[in-house]
């Protein structure tokens, strides 16, 4: 009825709050979303497929890809970076295309600068408890990291007052229905698309 572009989906949370498996349950459940893939400096985890998972690179093609401006955003998140490669986002939303990104809060937060249009969600652990208990679970952490990640979830969460939404990761499927209710919500507000509706009707009369 009228020409939509695509959404942006800017999904953060804590390090254990399951951002990525919510993310992966949310592309299975609907295929018209697309997964941005972020490029990254850290070594792949077990099972981990490049260009699928991220595009893992080395700090110096980093480096030439910030001064090539190819990245939405980027940031250092301990001691590794995390970018977005900025062309495919933006087709993709010019074609009307919903994509997700699965990224840091330092990183959200300039994706809101530069893209204030964007959906930011932020995924929450039932308690703490529970997010340190995933956290060892994964076991791709030394004790060290597991310890440097949880001291810090506190912090990260007191982040969530720059989102717009949260989402409490108690059952993956309870957590897609509802970011699926947001985008539905998003896909018909008024302050989107005015403009495009009243040009719509305008051009009829």
């Amino acid at each position: 009825m009228i020409k939509r572009d695509g959404l942006l989906l800017v999904i953060s949370g804590p390090s254990g709050a399951g951002k990525g498996t919510i993310c992966k349950a949310l592309l299975e459940d609907d295929r018209d979303i697309k997964l941005s893939v972020s490029a990254t400096t850290r070594s792949p985890r077990e099972g981990e497929v490049d260009g699928q998972h991220y595009h893992f690179v080395s700090k110096d093609k980093f480096k030439e890809m910030i001064e090539n401006e190819e990245f939405l955003e980027h940031a250092q998140i301990y001691d590794n970076c995390y970018g977005t490669p900025k062309a495919k986002v933006i087709e993709n939303l010019k074609n009307g295309v919903d994509v997700v990104l699965e990224i840091e809060m330092q990183g959200a937060m300039q994706i809101k600068k530069a893209y204030p249009e964007g959906i930011f969600i932020f995924t929450l652990p039932p308690s703490l408890k529970e997010l340190k208990n995933r956290i060892v679970g994964r076991g791709t952490e030394t004790a060290e990291e597991i310890e440097k990640r949880f001291s810090s979830a506190f912090d990260e969460i007191n982040k969530i007052k720059d989102y717009d939404y949260f989402v409490f990761n108690n059952e993956i499927s309870n957590s897609v229905k509802e970011i699926k209710s947001i985008i539905t919500s998003e896909k018909n507000k008024v302050s989107r698309y005015k403009d495009n509706i009243l040009d719509k009707f305008r051009e009829e009369l």
